[in-house]
């Protein structure tokens, strides 16, 4: 029927003239009779990079970079910026007012209004220049530079390869966790691993020709991997965006975006047998994005919103877990008892222990002649060198729970302090909800741990939903709250200024506004 409406509406234009008025009329009526013919807004959209290495910092492997994002409607324009740094305000090497600084210029500039300016970074810990707020902007202005029609494809991926969950659930009901801070509980105490997220949501935009112009990937893993030598890096995850910008098509960008990565580690983050090359890792990561790309179809016609608002968490009161850790800080010194064993001397017996348990102090024959003789001098010898080793062993282990108490101790103590100096018992945050076509993507501004993203896709199961922590400013680690009544025991529970109630507060506000 549409193609006979066609032919006749246009058959009807070659008999007669028409009077303008009269045409666009009956195009109008056209249009709105041939509904499958009345083409959507596509949405512009435009990228720019710039470098941000601080090159006094030397030597570079893997650059650090400012990306920009700029998308355009009739109706708004937004920037998304991404930034090889470890956080936005607070700790790291950005500039304080960062964000107010880039956002007023970009409004003065651009007119994009500070609402409108989504930030995330990396959590990678490489060290960036002291101009990055201006090459912020510069980023921004080359991506306005290029705007253009586009079209928009989502997808997921999976890779199970490059991360591990650091807590570790230990046999007495307390959690630990990895880190260089300190050392991790001996084996025997520990009695369960934590979840991981394997997904990878990507977002891609192509030009009008099919060639990919932007790719934006989220992923949940800290990228502190580092790299033989200690080298300045923008690590596993700068990387894997050069891999995928040198696979797709010539001026791709690909945005990398951090998840819900506030407890998950790079795989095997402590090895001690090989180089620590982030390298290995974006590389697996890159080929499960590149993986996943190929099923992606971009189309027309997709749909953006953007929502921004700000929302009141509860800050904690610390004093009491404070209190606690002081006195188990003082049962443990007292645990430390005087052994007969310098450590020369425990590794020289520790070690013969567990390579000839059967015979440590001499060989066969010396104990079965002894046997022989009713003198078992040396078994007694052994005997007492195992307790020296196992006492010493104790101190060891007390020792390394004394290390985890002072350092998480300390992390309570400054946000305590931080707290109680705050004029209000709330902490207020920034959140977005980002809705394109029919994927979805919410924003928070601490490092959220991984249950808190599987929580909230676990609500909407099947729909593709993206959870990004570190975007829009700094509040620390953000943990559930079943995992802050382990206050003290592990960075993510003490280095946090939230009560256990924020999650139930933000699960909610988020499954609202993904539902929007």
């Amino acid at each position: 029927m549409t193609e006979k409406y066609c032919v006749s509406f246009f058959a009807c234009r070659i008999v007669m003239p028409l009077q303008p008025f009269f045409v666009l009329s009956l195009l109008a009526a056209f249009l709105l009779s041939c509904p499958s013919l009345v083409l959507a807004e596509l949405i512009r959209a435009g990228v720019g990079k710039v470098e941000i290495t601080n090159k006094e910092v030397v030597p570079v492997s893997a650059p650090l970079f400012v990306k920009a994002l700029v998308l355009q409607t009739s109706e708004f324009k937004a920037a998304v910026i991404t930034l090889d740094v470890v956080a936005l305000e607070r700790i790291g090497p950005l500039p304080k007012g960062f964000m107010k600084t880039v956002r007023d210029q970009l409004q003065a500039r651009f007119g994009i209004k500070p609402n409108h300016v989504l930030f995330n970074t990396s959590h990678c810990h490489g060290s960036s220049c002291a101009d990055v707020t201006e090459r912020t902007v510069v980023a921004v202005e080359q991506a306005i530079s290029n705007l253009e029609d586009v079209r928009v494809g989502y997808g997921e991926g999976l890779e199970t390869r490059i991360s591990q969950n650091r807590r570790m659930k230990l046999k007495d009901g307390k959690v630990a966790d990895v880190r260089h801070a300190y050392s991790v509980p001996p084996d025997e105490e520990v009695a369960e691993a934590g979840p991981i997220d394997p997904e990878i949501s990507i977002l891609r935009f192509d030009r009008l020709d099919g060639s990919s112009k932007a790719l934006l990937y989220v992923f949940a893993c800290h990228p502190i991997q580092g790299v033989p030598g200690s080298r300045n890096t923008a690590d596993l995850v700068g990387y894997c965006s050069q891999v995928i910008e040198e696979t797709l098509s010539p001026g791709t960008v690909a945005f990398f975006m951090q998840g819900c990565g506030g407890d998950i580690n790079p795989i095997r983050y402590k090895d001690i047998t090989h180089p620590r090359d982030a390298e290995l890792l974006g590389n697996l990561l890159a080929v499960s994005v590149l993986k996943a790309n190929r099923d992606i179809k971009a189309v027309n016609g997709k749909s953006l919103s953007w929502h921004q608002e700000v929302m009141s968490l509860p800050r904690a009161d610390l004093a009491p877990t404070i209190a606690d850790l002081e006195a188990e800080q003082v049962q443990l010194v007292n645990k430390l008892q005087g052994t007969s064993l310098n450590f020369k001397n425990f590794q020289k017996l520790y070690s013969f222990q567990n390579a000839f348990s059967e015979f440590p102090s001499a060989d066969a024959a010396e104990y079965m002649h002894e046997e022989l003789i009713q003198r078992p001098y040396l078994k007694e010898l052994d005997a007492e060198n195992r307790r020296n080793v196992d006492a010493y062993l104790k101190n060891i282990h007390t020792m390394e729970a004394l290390t985890r108490n002072q350092t998480n101790l300390a992390l309570l103590k400054m946000h305590h302090k931080e707290n109680l100096d705050a004029a209000s018992r709330t902490i207020e945050v920034e959140v977005v909800r980002v809705k394109i076509g029919d994927f979805k993507m919410l924003t928070f501004p601490g490092e959220l741990t991984v249950q808190i993203g599987l929580n909230i896709k676990q609500y909407f199961k099947d729909e593709p939903v993206a959870v990004c922590g570190y975007s829009n400013g700094y509040i620390y680690y953000a943990p559930t709250t079943e995992q802050l009544a382990n206050r003290g025991y592990a960075q993510e529970d003490s280095d946090c200024l939230l009560a256990p109630q924020w999650q139930a507060i933000f699960e909610d506000k988020a499954i609202e506004l993904l539902k929007k």
